[in-house]
């Protein structure tokens, strides 16, 4: 009886054994399915998170620059656009960024150093105009005024032998050249209309306005300037008859026509200037002259019939007259009677253009309701430094 009982009792054990592992199989189950669906949520959460970002950045991208990199880069970004839309300088004071030595920075009255972006934009715009600096030497500095040092006469010496005694010689002469600097300044406007609608690509605009007016007025200035106030350009100074050339003057030859080349052999006068150069500064050497002087020089021959003017066999490299590149620079004078018409040097021994590296923008809305006026300014100067490296052509008999 004890056994049959004990049988009895043993079965809803067993029987339950088997609910117990369906139990713990569901809880199983349930729990990794849990894991999945938060697995596929947190799946989810990134791929809109991704969308949502690929759809800023094509947002972003399709403004122009100065809003796309507002929130995006250095403050100085966004306090700039401001500053140009409406005038509020909050975002500016106490704003000091250094950029490979220069400042970003603002001062009591509102001025403000073009960031390194825009100045780099105006500065390949200067590289590219019709000016002098493209064949000139052209140096940043930090100060007023730029000295150049140029040794302008040779060392003595002579023979020596055994017996006879050494005799002293001459020492060399240098001479101290100062290049100071002068204010460049422009002065552009737009509508406060214009500067509200944040579609507009204010930086460009600002870049290519100064660009086009800081370009034009130096490129006359490397040519023509008179050094009272602007550059000392090198067609302003004293010029000899090369044959009597001194230090301190430009030299010169004559084409012996007034007013235009000799009627049957003009180009000798081209071949009398490049050899009136000395020969250490031939191989750096280029011509200088507008177009309307080209246009006469590239019909010029030599004895055989050939052209001594040829085109650049590059896109972007210069023309070349009697193997020499060709800078057209339109400040140069047309042909006239006694005009040096036509330079030939190497100008980058021969002139040196100076100037600071950082650019001023004053933002004025004041003075020309309802515009805005900005007033931009670059401190350059530019002088000749060695006057043995440039010739001229005059235009005349003597």
């Amino acid at each position: 009886m004890t056994e049959t009982r004990t049988g009895a009792a043993e079965q809803p054990r067993a029987a339950q054994a088997p609910l117990v592992e369906v139990k713990e199989a569901l809880g199983g189950f349930l729990n990794e399915f849990s894991q999945f669906q938060n697995d596929l949520n947190t799946r989810f959460q990134k791929q809109e998170e991704r969308i949502a970002m690929l759809t800023t950045k094509t947002m972003i991208h399709a403004r122009p620059a100065l809003s796309a990199e507002i929130d995006q880069t250095a403050p100085h970004k966004k306090a700039l656009a401001t500053y140009l839309r409406n005038g509020d300088d909050d975002g500016l004071r106490g704003l000091e960024i250094e950029h490979k030595g220069l400042s970003t920075a603002v001062n009591a009255e509102g001025g403000y150093l073009v960031d390194p972006q825009t100045a780099e934009t105006i500065q390949s715009v200067l590289r590219s105009a019709s000016s002098l600096r493209a064949v000139a030497n052209v140096v940043r500095v930090e100060a007023s005024s730029f000295d150049v040092l140029i040794d302008t006469t040779d060392t003595g010496a002579g023979w020596a032998d055994e017996v006879t005694d050494t005799t002293e010689t001459t020492a060399p002469q240098i001479e101290r050249i100062s290049i100071p600097l002068f204010e460049l300044s422009a002065m552009p406007k737009a509508s406060q209309r214009l500067l509200d609608d944040s579609a507009f690509d204010i930086e460009g605009w600002l870049a290519g306005r100064i660009a086009d007016k800081f370009a034009r007025a130096e490129a006359a200035a490397f040519i023509n300037g008179d050094g009272a106030g602007k550059p000392t350009g090198i067609l302003n100074g004293l010029k000899l008859p090369n044959t009597i050339w001194a230090w301190g003057a430009l030299g010169y030859v004559v084409t012996g026509t007034a007013g235009d080349f000799d009627a049957i052999n003009p180009a000798d006068a081209i071949v009398d200037l490049v050899y009136a150069l000395g020969a250490q500064y031939r191989a750096g050497a280029s011509f200088v002259m507008n177009s309307k002087t080209a246009g006469a020089v590239r019909k010029m021959k030599d004895a055989d019939g050939r052209f001594l003017w040829s085109d650049g066999l590059a896109a972007g490299e210069p023309a070349r007259l009697m193997g020499y590149p060709v800078l057209i620079a339109e400040d140069m004078p047309d042909i006239d009677v006694d005009a040096t018409a036509i330079a030939f040097g190497d100008f980058g021994a021969g002139y040196t253009i100076a100037e600071r590296p950082d650019l001023r923008v004053l933002r004025d809305p004041f003075s020309a309701k309802p515009h805005v006026l900005f007033y931009a300014t670059k401190r350059v100067g530019g002088a000749i430094s060695d006057f043995a490296a440039i010739k001229l052509m005059k235009f005349g008999l003597s």
